[in-house]
């Protein structure tokens, strides 16, 4: 007995139109195009077109030929349908292996490390999951589906673009999943001195409440794991009418943590919905946003006092004085070295790094417990 192969599995070398079929029955009856035109009452350039594969044979089409050049209607239905399923089949393959060629660029282990697609090891299944995780039909139409954020892209020589892609779209899933009020920003301007008094907490304590009070303003705020070689702090994305603020789950000092969400709560306030904004570790030229995030979190005023009637060479001022306003001490820090008033290896006892993703999984563990 032969085996035969499942029908799923047969890939045609090439898709036979069934004009191939037709011209062989008009040189067995002895026609020319023209002839077997009129006595099909269709225009020559129609006719053409079915000889040539760029029109399918109709219904009416295949009765009208049934009765002119035989044997029936359904045989030339069958030859359609066959040329049509094999060009289909030769133009997935295709599709397949310039995805397979994309899905080098992916990185894929990391996704499946952070369990946003599924463990495996064959290629071929490797591009499925990842066009069912960006959502599209296949991989060359994930970049054009966010060309917008690639706008905004840093030009930094090792970037993973389908590292930035990957984290952009786990962010989105993330964000659509959360229940959040209607977006209202001016009461999300209203809160940011709540927000403020949240950096003075451990991530325990600030992190649910910091969740709460966004969703309660109109915005998700996301966690979504770091992905090698893609520098992202944070993002803010608009997805469904749903304003979706995600930042990096990156082990960092706190004061980069809490600068990050500023940034993107200056962007939600300051500008269109139809902007998409990417802060990046390295080369971020977003200055308007980066002067409002610091004014939100130490006035000009307040700073501007600090520096002129405090001495920033003393930590205990820099202390008392953040407590003073309301602030973690962190804060101060970051922004007098940023500013050059302080070295970079000055008080750095006075930022604190935490892992918030370790956090988050102590916090899984207890909800399910």
């Amino acid at each position: 007995m032969v085996n035969k192969k499942d029908n799923h599995d047969f890939m045609p070398a090439v898709a036979v139109s069934p004009g191939e079929t037709i011209r062989e029955n008009m040189g067995f009856l002895g026609m020319n195009q023209k002839e077997l035109a009129a006595r099909l009452d269709v225009t020559e350039k129609h006719l053409s077109n079915i000889l040539n594969g760029n029109s399918p044979i109709t219904y009416d089409t295949a009765l009208k030929m049934e009765s002119v050049i035989g044997p029936s209607a359904q045989f030339w239905m069958n030859l359609e349908s066959r040329y049509q399923l094999n060009k289909a089949r030769l133009e997935k393959e295709e599709d397949l292996k310039a995805d397979l060629e994309i899905l080098k660029k992916i990185p894929y282990k990391d996704m499946s490390d952070h369990r946003w697609v599924e463990k495996e090891t064959n290629r071929n299944q490797r591009v499925l999951n990842c066009r069912e995780f960006f959502g599209v039909a296949k991989l060359s139409s994930v970049k054009p589906a966010y060309a917008v954020a690639f706008r905004q892209q840093k030009e930094l020589k090792d970037i993973s673009d389908f590292g930035v892609l990957a984290w952009i779209r786990k962010s989105e899933i993330e964000g659509l999943s959360v229940e959040v009020e209607k977006f209202d920003k001016s009461k999300l301007r209203k809160s940011i001195p709540a927000f403020r008094e949240l950096t003075m907490k451990s991530p325990e304590d600030f992190y649910p409440e910091m969740k709460r009070m966004c969703a309660e303003c109109g915005v998700a705020l996301v966690l979504t794991k770091y992905i090698p070689k893609t520098y992202i702090c944070g993002a803010t994305i608009w997805r469904n009418n749903k304003a979706i603020i995600a930042l990096s789950m990156r082990g960092k000092r706190a004061d980069v943590f809490w600068f990050t969400f500023f940034h993107e709560l200056a962007h939600l306030l300051n500008h269109s919905r139809k902007d998409f904004h990417i802060s990046y570790e390295k080369g971020s030229d977003e200055d308007a946003a980066d002067d409002i995030a610091s004014h939100y979190l130490i006035s000009k005023k307040q700073y501007q006092s600090f520096v002129e009637n405090y001495s920033y060479a003393d930590k205990d001022e820099i202390v008392n004085y953040a407590n003073k306003i309301g602030i973690a001490p962190c804060i101060l820090v970051g922004r007098l070295q940023h500013d050059g008033l302080i070295d970079y290896q000055n008080y750095n006892q006075l930022i604190p790094s935490f892992e918030i993703e370790n956090f988050l999984h102590r916090h899984v563990d207890e909800s399910l417990n």
